[in-house]
């Protein structure tokens, strides 16, 4: 696996493009090999709501008055981040970050053992 900074100085860059090109020429001499070989990675923050039933939200009113506005904005009442692991084949581990812990090399090591 390779780790890759976001902001890369020259050197980074150079070593980058060197990976780049040894992971075209591997996919060069086999194709198939390639795939089978490789894993993407993305994360993301996921929110959740506590929304309200129709039951919840049903108001009467006379049939001339006029329809109360809803506003849709709401507040979440939380918010979790996913790391997702996908090869060919499609999804292989989504993995939920445990409040307080902080993310770091030695975490995403972890998940991959």
């Amino acid at each position: 696996m390779k780790w890759v900074p976001k902001c890369l100085n020259a050197d980074q860059k150079h070593q980058q493009s060197q990976l780049s090109e040894q992971d075209l020429e591997f996919f060069r001499r086999d194709p198939n090999d390639f795939l089978l070989q490789l894993l993407t990675m993305d994360e993301t923050w996921l929110y959740h709501y506590d929304l309200e039933t129709k039951q919840q939200s049903m108001e009467w009113w006379h049939s001339s008055s006029p329809r109360p506005k809803k506003f849709r904005v709401q507040k979440s009442v939380g918010k979790f981040f996913a790391s997702i692991f996908c090869d060919q084949d499609g999804i292989l581990l989504v993995d939920y970050l445990p409040k307080g812990q902080t993310i770091n090399a030695e975490y995403y090591s972890s998940l991959l053992v």
